[in-house]
């Protein structure tokens, strides 16, 4: 959608446009066309917590700031937006933080008020207690839905409603998660308001009546699974999805994941899909930030992910095993990660390597690419489609078993040996057997004897195994 790029795309100025960089409306529905020719689906972002200033709701904003001191103004937009007055000495409204680390308040010297923004100050947040704000964006959302939109992915599902009476965040505690720890502040006035249930009650009612229905995927930042498993709605349907942070923010470890899945599993309502999911254009690529770079637990890692129940949600490269790539300073471009010291976001949203070739088979070789491509003579969709051994083959494997229904089925999941290195778990008839750990190990998995559907070594598939079985060092295996 168009977007002044201040947040790459996040920070929307029309809500029913396409970027002109990237092309036409015309572009965009003959995209979806064409893939839905080749049973492929085009879902899209939409970001409803807040919109670029650029927006003409905000421009509108202000001036209907000036206008309320004005006789006959006229102020339309401002209620839009989440506006407060200072304290008494001038001050923020209340202690809250934008994800930059400073206040989440800017004060608009014309009307005399701050106005909110949870992020950069170019991404003012709507304000949901306003009805309007809910009809534009239902009238968003048919918009798209209509053009062929097979869903969206939600930007921030978990923001929207913010406290009605801006109280006070209470100070992180030493027993959160340390995602809140590195806040300071627990999130607890803005964000995770109750209130949003219902914003997704109305939209789940209008994706349904659609035909086919289309699908809701929320990116819910709720570390509480309990809390987590409202979102896909108790007494009536909300979310269809929901991409889990509290596994995104785990180590590749097997106790620790087994444990978040199990509880995942035993929180979210009866029928719900689970999504699992280890990369984002936030937090890193996890053949980096799980593996250490390690090419074998890369692989392990895509056995677990492929094979639990529920939904698999790639990001671009994870395929491929594509590390995260360093930027210097002076070639970054993310103003939210720009701190000093901070890793930065760039570092995983640099271009797909397409080949070996100048400029990663990116754009042409005398283009200069937004950001450097990184190391790419081997982890290169060329190269690995040719190789049989690579982790995009294996993917591709994994792939072809989730599509027969062999896999990752909606089953319970199963726990069949759990330790400091291995997990065992079954989801119907299969069983994934992990050895997430740098150690060679040997576990009895008794005396049935199963074959081999895939497996990170090379040419395991179709073998029986029994009995003990030794796994290598980051061994994976999914057994019928």
């Amino acid at each position: 959608m168009p977007s002044p790029n201040t947040d790459w795309g996040y920070d929307v100025s029309d809500y029913c446009g396409v970027q002109p960089d990237l092309g036409t409306l015309d572009d965009l529905e003959r995209l979806i066309a064409e893939a839905r020719q080749r049973d492929i689906s085009v879902v899209l972002d939409l970001v409803p917590n807040h919109s670029s200033n650029a927006h003409p709701w905000f421009v509108d904003a202000l001036e209907g700031g000036e206008a309320e001191h004005r006789p006959g103004g006229n102020a339309e937009h401002r209620a839009y937006y989440v506006w407060a007055d200072g304290k008494a000495d001038g001050s923020p409204p209340n202690n809250w933080l934008c994800a930059t680390g400073g206040t989440a308040w800017t004060y608009d010297e014309r009307s005399g008020q701050f106005y909110l923004h949870n992020f950069l100050t170019t991404q003012p947040d709507l304000n949901w207690w306003h009805e309007p704000v809910h009809q534009e964006f239902e009238n968003i959302i048919r918009y798209w839905f209509d053009r062929g939109a097979a869903g969206f992915r939600i930007d921030v599902a978990h923001g929207l409603y913010k406290d009605a009476l801006l109280r006070d965040n209470p100070p992180a505690l030493p027993t959160d998660h340390p995602a809140i720890r590195r806040g300071g502040l627990r999130p607890v006035y803005n964000a995770n308001r109750p209130e949003v249930h219902e914003v997704y009650k109305r939209w789940r009612e209008i994706a349904d009546n659609y035909e086919p229905q289309r699908a809701l995927l929320g990116e819910v930042w709720e570390l509480d699974l309990e809390r987590f498993g409202d979102y896909y709605g108790r007494e009536k349907p909300e979310l269809h999805m929901a991409f889990n942070f509290l596994f995104v923010e785990a180590e590749l470890r097997a106790r620790q994941l087994a444990a978040i899945a199990e509880e995942t599993l035993a929180a979210l309502p009866p029928g719900a899909t689970p999504v699992w999911t280890a990369s984002n254009h936030d937090v890193g690529r996890f053949p980096t930030r799980w593996c250490n770079n390690d090419e074998r637990a890369v692989r392990a890692a895509l056995v677990v992910l492929s094979t639990l129940p529920g939904t698999l949600v790639l990001y671009y490269g994870d395929e491929l095993g594509m590390l995260d790539v360093f930027v210097p300073v002076e070639q970054r471009l993310d103003e939210m990660t720009a701190q000093p010291g901070n890793l930065g976001r760039d570092r995983c949203r640099t271009p797909m390597p397409w080949s070996a070739g100048p400029n990663a088979g990116f754009t042409a070789p005398s283009a200069r690419p937004w950001l450097p491509v990184g190391e790419h003579a081997s982890a290169n969709v060329q190269s690995e489609q040719a190789d049989p051994a690579s982790v995009l083959n294996l993917c591709r494997e994994l792939t072809l078993l989730r599509r027969s229904g062999q896999v990752a089925q909606l089953a319970p999941l199963e726990r069949v040996l759990l330790d400091d290195q291995v997990w065992v778990f079954r989801v119907g008839d299969v069983t994934t057997v992990a050895n997430l750990s740098s150690e060679p190990v040997t576990r009895d998995l008794g005396s049935v004897a199963r074959t081999v559907l895939a497996s990170t070594q090379p040419g395991a598939q179709g073998n029986k195994v029994r009995g003990k079985l030794t796994l290598a060092p980051w061994e994976a295996m999914v057994l019928r």
